[in-house]
Order: C-alpha cells, then sequence, then structure tokens
C-alpha cells in the first residue's frame, strides 16, 4: 500500500515514540529523524534503518518525497522552523506550545481544518482535557473552564520543563479559542512520586446550564471519540455537578510504543498528532 513520507526533527522521547507509531501506520511512512547533534535518538533510529541527519531542518527541506514533518523540539526553534517547512511545501505537524499554526484537538475540530500548512498539537494537556472543556460547553455553556494536568515528574524531559509557562499559555487558550469556554486557566504539576502515576487531568468549569443529564452525555460521547485514537483515555470521575460547577476527572495511560505506560501525557499528543497525519495522508492518496 502507498504512504505519505514523513520527517522527524527531535529525537528526544516525543520524536522517538512518534517513530514507532509511524512505523505503525497504514498511511505514513518513516523517512528522515533530524537532530543537530548525535544522539541516542538518532543512532535508534539509525539502527531501525531510518535516514538521519544532524544538520538540522535544513537537510530536509529540498527532499520532495517528504510531505510531513514532524516537529518535536521546542517553541523558539519550531518559530524558525515552521516558515522554513511552509516554504518548501512542507505540512508541519507542530508538536510544541508555540501555535503557529491552528490549535488542532482532533475528536474536537480537526474536520474543520482544511488546506492548512501548520497544524499546532496544542500540549499533552490541551489534547487531555480540551475535548472534555468542550463537550462540557456544548452541554451547558462554560462561562469559566480551569485544568490542573498531573504527570509523572519522570516523564516530564527537559523540552516539557524549558515549556511550562507555554504550556499554560498555549493550554489555557486553547480552553477557549477551541474548547469554548469564555475564560481558561491551565496549570500543570509535576508529580515526584514513586512508583511513578499515570497522568491524570482535573477540569472545572462554571456554567451557564447546569443540566445534569445533557453534561453527563455530552462527555460520555466526547470520552468514546477519543478513546479511538488513545485507547488509554478513560474517565475516572463521571461529572460531578454541584450547582453551576461541574467537574471531570480523567485519566490516561500510555500505549507503551516507546515511553512507559504511565506518560500518558507524551503518548496523547503523540496519538492526536498521527490522527491529524494520518487524515492529510488519507486526502493526499485519494487525489
Amino acid at each position: 500500500m502507498e504512504k505519505v513520507k514523513t520527517a522527524i526533527i527531535g529525537p528526544g522521547n516525543i520524536g522517538s515514540d512518534l517513530m514507532y507509531k509511524i512505523m505503525r501506520s497504514e498511511y505514513l511512512e518513516m523517512s528522515h529523524m533530524v537532530g543537530i547533534v548525535e544522539s541516542e535518538g538518532i543512532r535508534r533510529a539509525r539502527k531501525l534503518g531510518f535516514e538521519t541527519t544532524t544538520e538540522g531542518v535544513e537537510a530536509i527541506l529540498d527532499i520532495d518525497e517528504i510531505k510531513i514533518v514532524f516537529d518535536a523540539t521546542g517553541a523558539k526553534a519550531h518559530a524558525v522552523h515552521a516558515p522554513l517547512l511552509r516554504k518548501a511545501g512542507k505540512i508541519a505537524i507542530d508538536m510544541t506550545p508555540a501555535a503557529v499554526g491552528p490549535y488542532a484537538v482532533p475528536c474536537v475540530n480537526l474536520e474543520s481544518l482544511s488546506n492548512e500548512m501548520n497544524f499546532n498539537m496544542v500540549t499533552c494537556g490541551g489534547q487531555a482535557t480540551v475535548p472534555i472543556a468542550y463537550a462540557i460547553n456544548q452541554a451547558a455553556d462554560s462561562e469559566y473552564t480551569e485544568i490542573i494536568s498531573c504527570i509523572s515528574s519522570k516523564s516530564a524531559g527537559p523540552g516539557t520543563r524549558a515549556n511550562i509557562d507555554e504550556f499554560t499559555e498555549t493550554t489555557a487558550r486553547a480552553l477557549e479559542l477551541v474548547g469554548g469556554a469564555d475564560k481558561g486557566k491551565a496549570i500543570i504539576i509535576l508529580n515526584p512520586a514513586e512508583p511513578p502515576l499515570m497522568m491524570t487531568n482535573t477540569i472545572h468549569s462554571l456554567v451557564r446550564n447546569p443540566d445534569e443529564r445533557k453534561i453527563q452525555e455530552s462527555v460520555r460521547k466526547m470520552v468514546e471519540k477519543v478513546r479511538e485514537y488513545v485507547p488509554g483515555y478513560k474517565l475516572r470521575t463521571p461529572p460531578m455537578i454541584d450547582g453551576n460547577r461541574v467537574t471531570v476527572i480523567v485519566e490516561v495511560e500510555g500505549a507503551g510504543d516507546f515511553l512507559p505506560k504511565y506518560s500518558g501525557n507524551l503518548d496523547i499528543i503523540n496519538a492526536a498528532a498521527i490522527e491529524v497525519a494520518e487524515k492529510i495522508a488519507r486526502e493526499r492518496l485519494q487525489n
């Protein structure tokens, strides 16, 4: 079966896990792993038989066969990469909080995004909580939504730690622009517990129309949609309604492709990115 060739910039944990997910894809083909120094991730990709380079993004700009590029570096780096990839005619899947392109949360707004050259995957917390925020807003009209993402400290690498400020800003904005809340706020907690705990996300919303039946049904349907591409996504606490306050807690268990299963935070953003890329690939293959 014909597939669409892809490259990954950034051979760290996120990039390596993406590589294994691409290897399982029906529509995507792994071509290049791109870094700036020789690293374990570069050696891992090379050992698996993929092309590698330590010359940075410039090394793949002229390779016409590569149509989709996952950028798993950092917000500042993507701000540099984005215009170069656009000029080269490559679709960028931005794994950083740079937010150069529109926010993409597959189960909420992917169908409305067309002819884009840059898709921003928000943040791990955004992918876990924006769907629930959207479901609550659809059922009850949210005035304010606050989320708390709690992840294992072991699953927060240098990139995650370096982008924490961008994480809170980007996630909060996505709660508004995609989730539909009038006002959004995001908090991230790095939990040092041993053994490491699964990613948990608490969503608090203040709503105008606290209809319990509608909220319960809307959240249930949304969880099913997320589970189509993140099987380890589940309700830990179904919607609790107290007056106009709605609280939902979701847990994310990773697929264990490359990272430990407790790294649900990295798994969910990668799974969402693959969902976006596969939609693009299917459309290209059909044309």
